[in-house]
C-alpha cells in the first residue's frame, strides 16, 4: 500500500483558543492534547486514506511553561515560548502541555498510538538524531544520559557525546541572541547546524548542541564512513549509537511504528545502516528521512539515494517542491516538471511528495506562491501526489486553506504556521467543531476543498497511481495552441501540464491534467503520440475517457485513436483545478 502520512502537529491540532495574542502564554492562547485527537478526529483522518499518522512535537522539549518537578527552561535557549519540539530535552519522555493530566502524560500517549492502530493507521513521532536541547537532562531514563563522562577540554573525542569549543583568548562565555547560557560558561558546545562558535547568531540554531557519533564532522564522508559497520560488536560502538539505539527500542515497545527523522543528512550512514537493521529485529518499522543535500550532510554525492540504500522506506523530495512552487516564484513553466519524475530515479518510489510541512509556507498564504497558493492548490497538489509512486505527506489544516493566521511570536510572520508558539488553526478549528470533527462550522469553500482533498488521497491507492509508470505529454504539445500558450507566446505549456499513468499488472492507464493558472479556466487539446499509445498498452480504435475526481457524475468522453493522434482530445481544466480521467477501450 502506497503510504500517505497525515501530519499532525498535536499542539495545534485540538486547540480551539480563539482569544489568543502575539507571544501568548499556554494559558492565554490554549494547546492542543492527545486526547483532543479523539475517535472521531481518527475516524475521519482513516476515512481520508491516511496510512501513517505523524504526531509532531510529542518528545519532551524546552519551553517556557513549568509543571511540578519540570521547571521552564531559560530564556535563552528557547525559542518562543512553546519552543522548538526540535530542542528535545528528554528522548524519553513526551510533552507535558500535551497531557490533561501532566503527570500521566505517558500513559495519555499511549492511550493515543493504541487509539491510532484501532483506527487502522500506524503512528510515526519525530526521531531527532542530530542534536538536542542545551538544557537536554533525561528524568525517565538518567541512565542514558548524554555527556556525563565527556572530555570537555577537546574538540573531539570519539567517545564524546558533544563537541566542545575551543577555550581562547577572550573567550568562555556562551552568549546566545538573548543572553548568556551560564550552564556554558568555560564549556561550550558547538550548535545544532554545526556554528562553532562561543557567539552563534539567531539564524543558527543556537538553542540545539550537536551529537556527536564518533567521528568529526569537520572531516566530512571519508571519516564518517570509517565507523564501525552493520555486524560491529556493541561493545566497539560509539556510545551516542547505543543511547539511540535504545530511544527507537522505547518508543517501539511502546507502540510507535514509523519515525521521522529529521535532518537525516548531517547524521553517519554507518549509525544509519546499524540502528535501522536494530530496530527492524524488534518489528515492523517505518523510517522516513529528512534530509537536503546542503553542505552539511556526510555523504559523498547524493545524499537522498544513500540513505535509501542504508534503509530508509522513504526520503524528502524537496527538489520536486521546489520545482512547483517555482511556477509562481522562479519563472518555471509547466514543460519543466518532467525531470522530477523520472522512474529510473529511486524518488520515483521513495521520494515524500508535500506541498506544505511545518518547515514550509501555507500555500493559502498570502506571502508566497506568488500570493496565489490557495487559488492553485488543487492542481498543485494534484500534480505532486499523483506523478510518483512514492509516500505523500499531508500536513494538518493544509486540507481547509490554513493561512498561517493564528499568533505568533518568535515565528513571526512569514507564511508558517509556527512551530515555536501557542497557536491555533482557526480555519481546521471550525471542521474540528468541538471534537465533533464533522465540519459543520466551515464555509462552503472550505469544505469543497476537503471533500477534493478525501476524493484525491483515496485515490492514490488506484493501481495505476500506486505502482504504475509515468508518461509526460507536454513535449508532444508543445506546438498544440490549446494547451497553456499565453498571448505573446510561442510554445504551450506554461500553465497545463498532461501526463499518463500506466499499470501493467492491471492494465489500467489514467490521464491527468493540471491547469496551473490561478485565474484562466483552459479548453485543452491534449494531442496523444504514437509513442504514448503503445506505452500505456492502448491499440484499440476507440477509447473513453471518465472522471476519476469530479464531485458530479459525469458521462464519459469518447473519442477515436485517430482523434487522439491527430486533433487531440478536447476538454475543460478550470483555473487551478485539475482533470483525473480512467482510459479505457470502448
Amino acid at each position: 500500500m502506497r503510504p500517505v502520512i497525515y501530519q499532525l502537529f498535536v499542539r495545534h491540532f485540538s486547540n480551539e483558543e480563539r482569544n489568543g495574542k502575539q507571544w501568548g502564554t499556554k494559558d492565554e492562547n490554549g494547546c492542543g492534547l492527545f486526547t483532543g485527537v479523539n475517535d472521531n478526529a481518527l475516524r475521519e483522518l482513516a476515512s481520508m486514506g491516511v496510512t501513517h499518522l505523524w504526531l509532531t512535537g510529542v518528545l519532551r522539549h524546552a519551553t517556557r511553561t513549568s509543571y511540578p518537578g519540570l521547571p521552564a527552561h531559560p530564556a535563552s535557549v528557547v525559542k518562543g515560548i512553546a519552543g522548538s519540539p526540535y530542542a528535545v530535552v528528554d528522548y524519553f519522555d513526551v510533552d507535558p502541555d500535551l497531557a490533561e493530566c501532566p503527570e500521566k502524560r505517558l500513559a495519555e500517549f499511549r492511550d493515543l498510538l493504541a487509539r491510532v492502530r484501532k483506527w487502522g493507521m500506524i503512528p510515526m513521532i519525530d526521531f531527532v538524531p542530530n542534536h538536542v536541547s542545551r538544557c537536554y537532562t533525561s528524568t525517565v531514563a538518567p541512565q542514558w544520559e548524554f555527556g556525563r563522562q565527556d572530555r570537555t577540554d577537546v574538540f573531539f573525542d570519539r567517545n564524546n557525546s558533544y563537541y566542545y569549543l575551543d577555550r581562547g583568548a577572550g573567550e568562555g562565555r556562551m552568549m546566545l541572541p538573548d543572553g548568556e547560557f551560564v550552564p556554558e560558561r568555560s564549556c561550550g558546545r558547538v550548535t545544532g547546524n554545526n556554528a562553532a562558535t562561543w557567539t552563534p547568531l539567531n539564524t543558527d540554531w543556537y538553542e540545539t548542541v550537536k551529537l556527536n557519533y564518533g567521528c568529526d564532522y569537520r572531516h566530512g564522508a571519508a571519516e564518517a564512513e570509517a565507523l564501525p559497520g552493520l555486524m560491529a560488536r556493541r561493545e566497539v560502538l560509539p556510545r551516542t549509537w547505543l543511547l539511540l539505539d535504545e530511544v527507537l527500542a522505547w518508543w517501539q515497545s511502546m507502540g510507535v511504528g514509523g519515525f521521522r527523522c529529521d535532518m537525516a543528512h548531517m547524521v553517519p550512514l554507518p549509525f544509519w545502516r546499524w540502528a535501522i537493521a536494530h530496530a527492524r529485529l524488534r518489528g515492523d518499522v517505518f523510517f522516513m528521512a529528512e534530509a537536503y543535500n546542503d553542505g552539511m550532510k556526510l555523504t559523498e554525492g547524493d545524499a537522498l539515494p544513500a540513505l535509501l540504500s542504508a534503509g530508509f522506506n522513504a526520503v524528502y523530495d524537496a527538489e520536486a517542491y521546489h520545482g512547483l512552487r517555482g511556477l509562481y516564484e522562479g519563472g518555471g513553466w509547466a514543460n519543466d516538471l518532467d525531470r522530477f519524475h523520472r522512474p529510473e530515479n529511486p524518488l520515483f518510489s521513495h521520494g515524500v511528495r508535500y506541498v506544505e510541512n511545518h518547515d514550509e509556507p501555507r500555500m493559502a498564504s498570502p506571502l508566497l506562491w506568488g500570493g496565489v497558493g490557495e487559488k492553485v492548490a488543487r492542481a498543485a497538489m494534484v500534480a505532486q501526489y499523483l506523478t510518483t509512486c512514492g509516500p505523500v505527506l499531508f500536513y494538518n489544516g493544509q486540507e481547509v486553506a490554513e493561512r498561517a493566521d493564528g499568533p505568533s511570536g518568535f515565528g513571526g510572520t512569514n507564511g508558517r504556521t509556527s512551530i515555536f508558539d501557542y497557536t491555533t488553526l482557526p480555519r481546521l478549528q471550525l471542521w474540528y467543531n468541538h471534537g465533533r470533527c464533522d465540519g459543520a462550522a466551515l464555509p462552503i469553500q472550505q469544505r469543497s476543498l476537503r471533500d477534493f482533498c478525501v476524493r484525491l488521497l483515496r485515490m492514490l491507492q488506484l493501481p495505476a497511481i500506486a505502482r504504475g509508470g509515468f508518461y509526460g505529454l507536454n513535449w508532444a504539445n508543445q506546438q498544440t495552441e490549446q494547451f497553456g500558450r499565453d498571448p505573446g507566446e510561442s510554445i504551450s505549456g506554461h500553465h497545463i501540464y498532461a501526463f499518463l499513468r500506466y499499470d501493467p499488472a492491471s492494465r489500467s492507464a489514467i490521464l491527468v491534467v493540471c491547469n496551473f493558472s490561478p485565474a484562466n479556466d483552459a479548453d485543452v487539446r491534449v494531442h496523444f503520440s504514437e509513442d504514448a499509445c503503445n506505452w500505456a498498452r492502448r491499440t484499440a480504435e476507440s477509447f473513453q475517457f471518465s472522471d476519476l475526481l469530479s464531485s458530479e457524475t459525469s458521462s464519459p468522453v469518447s473519442a477515436s485513436r485517430n482523434t487522439l493522434l491527430s486533433s487531440g482530445l478536447a476538454l475543460s481544466v478550470p483555473a487551478g483545478s485539475a482533470r483525473v480521467l480512467s482510459w479505457d477501450c470502448a
